[in-house]
């Protein structure tokens, strides 16, 4: 009889609703803790292997490298077998080399593990970023974004003081040890609750767009990482560039003309996931170059201690906070356009206040500025991530996340080489290991100038279809809302168990 027929345990499943943006969680916080502690620990490390800092080089720019050369992968094989065993994988991995890490017996074998971490956190981001997107529609993302802002933006404000403290009172081993924590107890609720998929059938795998797009990504993110370290007219860093850029125009190339790509450069054809792009790469060279130059300010220009520095550049992720709720009621209303043009003009006007600060500005005084700064700052990352995906199809998420990543790692990395070189140009003499207090109020000046001129570029967004899918209007994006409730109902995600959503049959996320 049907009613005695026994409950199945899939119906005891959590809601993917649920499950999904749990487990993005602790990927995004462990991912960008862990970039921001290794730092920390960079000299107890050398007095370990009895190296200077300078040495450790490799440990800090083989993981944006490797990052770089893993991401063009990570649509095919998000598409190829499904978010979740692409996502659990890539972070098993993670937390794998995280323990080889933390074990290191020398130079050699840290940075072979550290590329290993960079390589698995290449595939992370755009597998969760895919997750979350096939999950919920636009207007769903920019809510739910307003509550998932605050892991992204407590993992780098803390991470330098927990690092400082594990390196004091344990072991610079403890700031790689510590992803464990909280990344197996993800990994075991992803493998139990996150929906499986099939995959679909992509298409066969473009090799030549592989090795020609992670060999330029890979040149220039090198390039650009150690041109601030070595001098731009170093011959390595000059080759690198040089490499990377003739690499990155036969990719282009190669991928236009090849009828699977494994990045979907057409993409760029949609104006607003082109516009937004254009934005999220200029604009956080002054977003970014400003969180890297606070620190360096407060310690090399102020003399200020390392817990002081944390302590002070902290409140910006209260001020974030704060805006990104206003944000998530104002999006469908007035668009992306106004709300990321005034983020990036009070983000200019912000930094301008930082450029009047010298060496007798009071903590407290940098504290309040950098609290508004969080305000200016937390109307740009939401609207400019959920516009860029709001009007293309489904089936190209994934391919779309991989393309924003790749930008949004270009523009985190070309911001410290920006605020450094702007460092060494405003220092005289052989004095380039110690800017005076004008060096960094000119390069406060340089970012604020560049800030306002991407704002110029934000207020031509074209954020009328944008609106419309936040306010669900679409066809595209009324079926989502639908197919996640099914999604509930059948226990897996779209295209998992033994549906498939008509617009999900590429994606496989």
């Amino acid at each position: 009889m049907l009613a005695s027929r026994p409950s199945s345990p899939r119906s005891f499943r959590p809601s993917q609703r649920l499950v999904v943006p749990v487990v993005c969680v602790c990927v995004t916080f462990i991912a960008i803790a862990d970039g921001a502690i290794t730092t920390v620990a960079l000299p107890s490390i050398a007095r370990q292997f009895h190296l200077t800092t300078a040495a450790l080089d490799g440990v800090v720019v083989v993981y944006p490298v490797c990052l770089a050369m893993a991401i063009p992968a990570s649509a095919w094989l998000v598409e190829r077998f499904g978010g979740k065993r692409v996502l659990l994988t890539a972070m098993t991995g993670f937390l794998a080399s995280s323990l080889l890490c933390g074990a290191a017996a020398d130079l050699g074998q840290l940075v072979a593990f550290r590329a290993i971490q960079g390589v698995s956190a290449g595939v992370l981001f755009p597998a969760s970023t895919a997750l979350l997107f096939a999950t919920f529609t636009t207007a769903e993302q920019v809510r739910l974004q307003r509550y998932m802002i605050v892991p992204q933006q407590i993992a780098p404000a803390a991470a330098p003081v927990v690092g400082g403290l594990l390196v004091d009172h344990l072991s610079w081993r403890w700031v790689f040890y510590v992803n464990l924590p909280v990344g197996l107890p993800a990994v075991v609720f992803g493998a139990l609750f996150l929906a499986g998929h099939r995959g679909a059938r992509p298409g066969r795998f473009d090799l030549p767009g592989l090795l020609l797009s992670a060999a330029a990504l890979g040149a220039l993110m090198y390039g650009v990482c150690e041109g601030p370290n070595r001098g731009w007219s170093d011959p390595a860093v000059l080759t690198a560039l040089a490499l990377g850029a003739v690499l990155l125009a036969v990719a282009v190339a190669v991928e236009l003309r090849t009828t699977a790509p494994l990045l979907k450069l057409r993409l760029f054809a949609d104006r607003l996931f082109r516009d937004t792009n254009l934005i999220n790469l200029i604009g956080l060279v002054p977003i970014m170059g400003a969180l890297y130059l606070g620190p360096l300010f407060l310690q090399q220009a102020q003399g200020r201690s390392a817990l002081e520095s944390g302590t002070s550049t902290f409140p910006e992720a209260f001020g974030v906070l704060l805006t990104v709720q206003a944000v998530g009621v104002l999006y469908a209303r007035i668009g992306p356009r106004i709300i990321v043009g005034c983020s990036l003009v009070a983000v200019s006007a912000v930094l301008l206040l930082f450029a009047t600060c010298d060496a007798d500005t009071g903590l407290w005084t940098f504290r309040a500025y950098m609290f508004l700064f969080g305000i200016a700052i937390g109307g740009f990352f939401i609207p400019t991530t959920v516009a860029s995906l709001a009007t293309l199809p489904r089936a190209d998420i994934a391919q779309a996340s991989t393309l924003n990543t790749v930008v949004r790692q270009t523009g985190g990395a070309l911001a410290p080489a920006a605020v450094t070189t702007v460092l060494v140009l405003g220092t005289p003499g052989a004095a380039a290991a110690d800017p005076p207090v004008t060096a960094y109020q000119y390069a406060y000046l340089a970012l604020a100038a560049l800030a306002a001129l991407t704002a110029v570029l934000a207020f031509t967004l074209p954020d009328g279809p944008a609106r419309a899918a936040a306010r669900g209007t679409t066809a595209a994006h009324r079926s989502a809302p639908a197919a996640a409730r099914q999604e509930d109902a059948d226990g897996g995600t779209y295209g998992g168990g033994t549906r498939r959503d008509p617009h999900e049959s590429t994606h496989g996320s």
